[in-house]
């Protein structure tokens, strides 16, 4: 079974932490993925607000060239996935796979010409927001304007279509994510977002949403955020397991994948304390009598199912 975790933050963490990715204490580190033996970690560089504006393109430099740091001092446990065929080459090999991302298209400074660049560097998917608004749309922090994505954010979406790249919208407006629903000719996904009817967090989506992502052939990674999983701020492996149920039954199961956000969080459910946990998700819906086939679509297949048909 492949897993496929559309979102972290560790990068960003073991940064500050001056820690390494191979062996930390945060939430995920390259010894506890290799526990599994298919693994692929969709690792983020975050642009926190504080390098807005005039340094957003600096920090997500410095982030990327971290995780090329780690991933060349690991190169025999870990290897950087470009596309699908990466993803098979280092199942192959016996090594995890590292899928990059950005977080935050405050990154490319209203530049069209930088989003090519990153791309060369490996970026395969941009999550165009933060919670709030940049040349691209506005975020959900920011949502009560209405205000949608801009002209220069559907040239970058044209563009990441054309390139090749994954268009993310956790963090966007609600306005903005029906704008990308409508300027997206390539399934789009929400790498870290939850149910809101069972959790009404700005973050999560409605069942609106989750129907339009079923019908562009996106997908939904589960958030292990407590505040994203119920209201009260406290959460368990249940909640986990009541989100998945709940999408599966609103807008099915290919609408659905794993987004953890390990070490973009403070706190995470009773019982899942870290990358090591994960697979009690998958014996939980076992024990539902969740078949084999899906089960491994909400573990990986459905996020792969994208890389495959998106990335070149």
């Amino acid at each position: 079974m492949m897993i496929f975790d559309a979102h972290c933050d560790t990068i960003t963490k073991i940064m500050e932490r001056k820690e390494n990715l191979l062996e930390n204490g945060c939430h995920l580190d390259i010894k506890r993925m290799k526990n599994f033996k298919n693994y692929v970690q969709c690792f983020a560089a975050f642009i926190d607000p504080e390098f807005c504006q005039a340094y957003a393109m600096k920090r997500a430099i410095q982030i990327i060239d971290r995780f090329y740091k780690e991933i060349e001092m690991n190169s025999d446990r870990i290897m950087l996935c470009r596309n699908y065929n990466d993803i098979l080459e280092a199942e192959k090999q016996g090594r995890a796979g590292a899928f990059l991302s950005i977080e935050g298209g405050d990154a490319l400074q209203g530049d069209i010409s930088a989003l090519r660049v990153f791309y060369r560097l490996g970026v395969r998917s941009l999550c165009l927001t933060w919670n709030h608004r940049n040349e691209i749309a506005d975020g959900v922090a920011d949502g009560a304007t209405g205000g949608g994505i801009t002209p220069f954010g559907r040239t970058v979406i044209g563009e990441m279509n054309s390139l090749g790249m994954v268009v993310d919208v956790s963090h966007i407006s609600e306005k903005g994510f029906w704008d990308v629903i409508e300027a997206s000719s390539q399934p789009i996904v929400a790498s870290h977002s939850n149910a809101k009817k069972l959790c009404g967090h700005r973050r999560n989506l409605s069942n609106e949403q989750l129907k339009a992502l079923k019908a562009n052939g996106g997908v939904t990674g589960i958030n292990f955020c407590p505040a994203f999983l119920n209201d009260t701020d406290r959460a368990s492996l249940k909640d986990i397991i009541n989100h998945i149920e709940y999408i599966a039954s609103t807008a099915g199961i290919e609408t659905i994948g794993l987004g953890s956000d390990f070490d973009g969080i403070e706190d995470t459910p009773d019982g899942v304390s870290g990358v090591q946990d994960i697979e009690k998700v998958f014996d939980e819906l076992s024990k539902l009598n969740y078949s084999q086939e899906n089960i491994e679509k909400i573990a990986g297949n459905n996020f792969l199912r994208i890389i495959k048909q998106v990335c070149s």
